[in-house]
C-alpha cells in the first residue's frame, strides 16, 4: 500500500497544473481519493469535522448490500436450476457460481458506463469525481431482472446518470433515486422486460454453464403475478418456477423468483441492521415505510374482494414480496432525495408505503409499487421539509407573540 501511495505522489505533477496531463487533474482526483482518504481539511469558515466522510458511508451502504448481492447471486442459480428440474441434486455453490457469471456482466456494464460518464463529466466541468455511484452501480444490477439485455441495462444507465444526476449537478444534487430512474426507464421502455409478474430465468446457453438447456423464452410469474392473474374469490396457492408450492416464510428467506437484490427479506433485514448501527440510514424513514406498508396492507386486507386479488395478501406477505422492503431500507433512506426534517421523515416514509400498498393492490396492470411510491414522494420530500419547517416557525411565532404579551 506504501509503495502504492509513493507511486501516486511520484506521477501527481504529471496530472496537476503545468503537468503534461493537466487535463485529466479530475481522474487523477478520483483515482487517488478511491483509494486513500484525503489528508485536506477546510482552513476557513465555521465547520464541523467529522470521521464519516462521504467514502466511509458509501462503503458502509456496500458493506450492507453484501448479504443481498451473495444471496442474490445463489438464488438466480436456484432458479435456474428448478427451471431444469436439477436443483435437488446441484450443490449451493455451483448454484451460486452459475448467479456470479449471470450477474457478473451486469456489474461490469453498471460501473463502466455509469462510471465513465462521470469521469467524463467531471473532466468538462473541472469538478471532483464523487463516490456516489459506486452505491448505485451495485443497486441497478439488483433491481433489474436477471435477463435484461446488457444493451438495455447501459442504456438505463446512461439515461439516469445524465438525466437524473448530472443535469442536477451531481452527487447530492439529484432530486430523484439514480438507481429507480434506471429501473423506471426500462419499466416504461421495455415493459416486457420490466412488467413486475415475470421473473425470467438466466438461460445456460448465454452462460456456456449450467449442466442443461433452459429456453430463451422460459419464464415463470413472479409471486405478485401469480396474485394479480389470480381469478375466484379465493386466493390460488402460490408456486415457484418449477411448480412447486411457496409461502410466506419462502418469501422471507428469499428462495423465490424476482430481481436479486429483492427477494430475501433476512438478507435486507441483515442490511437494515448495518445501516442503522451504523447510523448511515434514518430508522424514522425505514420504520416509517414498514408501518406504512403494514396500516395499508391491514386496510386492503380488510376490505379483501376478488376484484382486486393483492388485497387477499396478509399484511406481512405484503412486506416480505417483491421489492418493497428494499425499497424501504435501500431507496427510501437515501439522504439526497429524501425528506430532511425529522418530522418529515416519519411522513415522508409513511406515505412511501402506504403508496407502495395501494399501487400494487388497486393497479391491476402493475403488481409492484414500490418503485413509483419512492419515486413520487422523492418529487414530494422537499415540500414536507417545507410545510414542516413553515409549521415550526409559525408556532415559534405564535409563542413569541404569546410570551411578549404577557
Amino acid at each position: 500500500m506504501k509503495a502504492l501511495k509513493n507511486f501516486m505522489d511520484k506521477i501527481s505533477p504529471t496530472f496537476h497544473e503545468g503537468g503534461k496531463l493537466a487535463k485529466l487533474q479530475s481522474v487523477y482526483d478520483g483515482m487517488e481519493t478511491f483509494l486513500f482518504t484525503p489528508n485536506t481539511t477546510s482552513r476557513s469558515g465555521v465547520h464541523i469535522h467529522d470521521a464519516n466522510d462521504m467514502k466511509r458511508t458509501m462503503s458502509t451502504v456496500i458493506v450492507a448490500l453484501i448479504p443481498c448481492l451473495l444471496f442474490g447471486m445463489y438464488n438466480v442459480g436456484l432458479q435456474h436450476y428448478l427451471a431444469l428440474g436439477t436443483a435437488e441434486h446441484t450443490g449451493w455453490f455451483t448454484m451460486w457460481l452459475f448467479g456470479l457469471l449471470a450477474m457478473l456482466p451486469v456489474i461490469i456494464v453498471s460501473y463502466v458506463v455509469g462510471l465513465g460518464i462521470e469521469f467524463i463529466s467531471a473532466q468538462i466541468h473541472h469538478k471532483e469525481i464523487q463516490e456516489g455511484y459506486l452505491v448505485t452501480g451495485l443497486l441497478i444490477p439488483l433491481i433489474v431482472p436477471i435477463n435484461t439485455p446488457l444493451w438495455m441495462t447501459a442504456i438505463a444507465v446512461a439515461f439516469a446518470v445524465i438525466f437524473a444526476k448530472e443535469v442536477f449537478g451531481g452527487t447530492g444534487m439529484n432530486i430523484f433515486n439514480v438507481a429507480l430512474v434506471a429501473r423506471a426507464f426500462l419499466f416504461f421502455s421495455y415493459p416486457s422486460k420490466m412488467s413486475g409478474d415475470l421473473a425470467f430465468v438466466k438461460t445456460s446457453s448465454a452462460l456456456g454453464f449450467g449442466g442443461g438447456t433452459v429456453s430463451d423464452a422460459f419464464s415463470g410469474a413472479t409471486p405478485l403475478g401469480q396474485v394479480a392473474a389470480n381469478v375466484g374469490d379465493t386466493l390460488q396457492p402460490l408456486h415457484d418456477v418449477a411448480g412447486n408450492a411457496i409461502g410466506t416464510m419462502d418469501a422471507f428467506l428469499g428462495t423465490i423468483a424476482g430481481s436479486p437484490g429483492e427477494t430475501s427479506m433476512v438478507c435486507i433485514l441483515i442490511g437494515a441492521f448495518i445501516l442503522l448501527l451504523t447510523g448511515v440510514a434514518s430508522w424514522r424513514v425505514m420504520g416509517s415505510v414498514f408501518a406504512g406498508g403494514l396500516v395499508m396492507g391491514f386496510i386492503a386486507h380488510a376490505c379483501a374482494t376478488p376484484t382486486y386479488p393483492a388485497s387477499m395478501l396478509d399484511p406481512l406477505a405484503q412486506l416480505c414480496y417483491g421489492g418493497f422492503a428494499f425499497a424501504a431500507v435501500f431507496m427510501a433512506t437515501d439522504p439526497v432525495t429524501g425528506a430532511r426534517t425529522h418530522t418529515g421523515q416519519y411522513i415522508y416514509g409513511f406515505l412511501i408505503g402506504v403508496i407502495a400498498i395501494l399501487i400494487r393492490v388497486y393497479n391491476g396492470g402493475y403488481p409492484e409499487g414500490a418503485m413509483l411510491a419512492v419515486l413520487l414522494m422523492n418529487a414530494f420530500a422537499p415540500l414536507i421539509d417545507h410545510c414542516v419547517v413553515s409549521a415550526n416557525i409559525n408556532r415559534r411565532l405564535k409563542r413569541a407573540s404569546r410570551t411578549a404579551k404577557e
